[in-house]
């Protein structure tokens, strides 16, 4: 077997598990450039109304069904059913928000600002949320 290059690091970092009150996300890549997760949302639970200033995300449903409501601000939004291997790109800016029509696992790949959420509705009472 020909020897890996050193750019190439395998097993470099664990899994990181972060538990949500609608599920749980596994933060599988965390670079300066990009990171992925594999994000898991119970039946029935949505995640935060949200836009992102800076970040930059494209989702793809690896299972189940959701419903996304995407558009300009919180008072102009339209549902968009997204059903397995359907992906979307939501660039900064963009308010949205998943529901979990049933058991659901997203796979998400975005730029790094991770802390980048501004939370315009939140079913769980979370302290950050704020107008914007």
């Amino acid at each position: 077997m020909p020897e890996l290059p050193d750019t190439v690091i395998v097993g470099a970092e664990p899994v990181r598990r972060v538990d949500k009150p609608w599920g749980h996300e596994l933060i599988y890549a965390e670079t300066e450039q990009y990171v992925g997760k594999i994000i898991f949302i119970r039946k029935g639970c949505r995640l935060s109304l949200q836009y992102h200033e800076q970040k930059d995300e494209t989702m793809t449903l690896l299972s189940g069904v959701a419903e996304l409501h995407v558009g300009p601000s919180k008072d102009d939004l339209r549902a968009v059913l997204l059903s397995q291997a359907e992906s979307v790109r939501l660039r900064p800016g963009v308010v949205h928000r998943l529901v979990a029509l049933e058991d659901c696992e997203v796979l998400e790949v975005s730029t790094p600002e991770l802390l980048d959420v501004v939370r315009l509705s939140d079913d769980y009472g979370r302290e950050e949320t704020s107008a914007p």
